[in-house]
């Protein structure tokens, strides 16, 4: 699953689109190296989000499909936040 379709999909960030700027920007790291994003996201990846409210967490799980909201912690650890 592409990051920018991974971080919308279990609600770390609102809109595929901003991801996808985001990476573009140069804003995503994953194991401290910048991706863009089309990066293949694996289970285990330490992601960290760049700029104003800046934060890092850690993939737990990839979903198959949509994410209802009361289950978005299955898939991710938040390791900083803003």
């Amino acid at each position: 699953m592409r990051i920018d379709d991974y971080l919308s999909t279990v609600g770390v960030i609102k809109r595929r689109t901003i991801a996808k700027e985001l990476g573009q920007n140069g804003l995503i790291d994953v194991g401290g190296r910048t991706v863009k994003p089309s990066y293949q996201v694996k289970v285990n990846d330490i992601i960290q989000i760049k700029g104003k409210r800046a934060f890092a967490l850690e993939v737990l799980k990839l979903p198959t499909g949509s994410v209802a909201k009361e289950s978005r912690a299955e898939y991710f650890r938040e390791i900083t936040g803003p």
